[in-house]
Parts: C-alpha cells; structure tokens; sequence
C-alpha cells in the first residue's frame, strides 16, 4: 500500500508526495507538527498542515533569507532570527564569522527538539557558542529590546495561528526599534500567485516605515508555487548598492554573489503587486 502526504496550498491545489516512513507526529501547545520520511525530499518538517522545510531543498530558503542581507550589512555581529526552530537560517548566519552573536527565538520549543533529533543537517548549528536560543514569543521579544540588533531575520510560517502577528504593522515598527541605527531586517513575504494581497500589504506598511525597501525571490519547489518572495527593509544600506565583486565566495549551493543582485529583478506581475 502506498501512502502519500498533501499539502492543500489553497481550496483547489496542493502538492503531494509518497510517505516512506511517519517519525513524529504531535500536537504541541501552539501547532499540528508532524516529521515525516519522503520519497522525493527526504525528511520533512510539516507545521498545521504547510510544509516548512525539507531535507533536498531546504538550503534555498534558508541561504536566501541569511545572505542577502548579511552581505549588505558591512558590519552584521548582533543578528536576531525570529522563529526558525528548524536551525536552518542559524546555520548560514554562523557562515558570517563578522557575526559575534545569533539570537533564535523560537516560540515552539518542540520545533526546536524535534528538528535537532531528526533533521540535524539542518539543527546541527544550534548548540554553537555563538548562538543563543530562547523559547518564547518572537514578537515580545521585539519590543523589549530597543536598538540592539544590526540585523532581524523573521523565519515565520504562514500568516496563520503563533504567527499571524508576525505580520502585522505594529511588528514592522517594532523591528525598526529593535534594529540599531543603521540596522536592516528581511522577513519571508509568501508566494505572488496566491498571495498577493499579503504581499501587497506587507510593502506597504514596511515602506511607511523603513527608507529603503526591497523585495526579491527564489525558486523552492515545495512551498506553494514554488516562487517565493523575502522583503527587506533597512534604515541605511541598500542591497542593490553592494559592490558584488567584494562578496566573499562562502559554501552554498544556492545563493551566489552574481545572484545577489540579480534575485531582486522581478517578474512584472509582481513588481505590480509590490508597488513598483
């Protein structure tokens, strides 16, 4: 007997994908987790029903929402990553040896357990000397820590359940006053084909806040259609301004110096949405 995964993405598609084995499943104090074996992806982490990584594609999610705006920044050392249990963002970020410490607040600790027990090339990097961990709300922590950090990476899920407020303006400003005064933050913003209207709003209220906004993207096969976008906001550097001649060349199998640039050309239609 064949069993199969399927990720409803909206009312009429979703993706689907042949079960090997299940090796966790739970309903923690915040969320459905499930771990499961696949055919095609290997291991994969699944939070409420949406897929949030997987052992063949994980390295673009992670390396896109670290890299881009750690080479911006020309002196990144006090980095906050908000949500993220999985470590995957904790792990590029320890590629940046500028980095003196990385902050991960993680809402559900049971992420955290279960991605170090079973997905630990992607969680291997949390117990690091560099690194702090902390299980508590992400968006708190924002407000009780003014200009303190060079760099905020917000690793959510979906806009859905812990992390609906991880999407609100009031978080956007929080972040502004959490960063120090030439800090920079860059947040997973969904897909453009069936989120727009996330995608919409978010621009606009980070631009209502932050002088310099930029929006770019990468191609991950198992997040709903599989074109994903990042939004990053920065009180001073802008990422289109790096000289990339002068990124050093770091282990990655995605994000390269010649596509730090070139990830922020956009399709039209989603320039449309994001304003532009």
């Amino acid at each position: 007997m064949e069993l199969w995964y399927t990720e409803k993405q909206t009312d009429n598609f979703g993706i689907t994908a042949k079960i090997t084995e299940t090796l966790v499943t739970e309903k923690t104090e915040f969320q459905d987790l499930a771990i499961i074996d696949t055919r095609e992806f290997g291991r994969m982490l699944v939070l409420d029903g949406m897929v949030m990584t997987t052992i063949k594609d994980e390295f673009v999610y992670h390396e896109m929402v670290a890299h881009p705006a750690l080479f911006t920044h020309p002196n990144p050392r006090q980095v906050l990553v908000v949500g993220g249990g999985d470590g995957g963002v904790i792990r590029e970020v320890l590629k940046h040896p500028n980095v003196e410490k990385a902050v991960l607040v993680e809402i559900d600790g049971k992420v955290i357990e279960y991605s170090k027990r079973f997905l630990p090339e992607i969680a291997g990097w949390l117990e690091q000397p560099r690194v702090e961990v902390l299980v508590d709300d992400g968006y708190m922590h924002i407000h009780r820590n003014k200009n303190r950090y060079d760099v905020i990476m917000v690793d959510s899920t979906e806009p859905v359940g812990p992390a609906a407020p991880l999407f609100e303006r009031g978080f956007y400003q929080g972040i502004f006053e959490a960063l120090k005064e030439d800090g920079m933050f860059v947040a997973q913003t969904d897909n453009p084909w069936f989120k727009a209207d996330l995608i919409r709003k978010v621009n606009r209220d980070v631009r209502e806040i932050f002088p310099i906004v930029r929006v770019y993207g990468a191609n991950i096969p198992t997040y709903p259609s599989g074109l994903w976008t990042f939004t990053m906001g920065s009180k001073k550097y802008d990422p289109l301004q790096v000289d990339e001649s002068a990124i050093p060349d770091i282990p990655t199998k995605y994000y390269t110096p010649r596509l730090h640039k070139a990830a922020f050309a956009l399709p039209r239609f989603v320039e449309e949405i994001c304003g532009l």
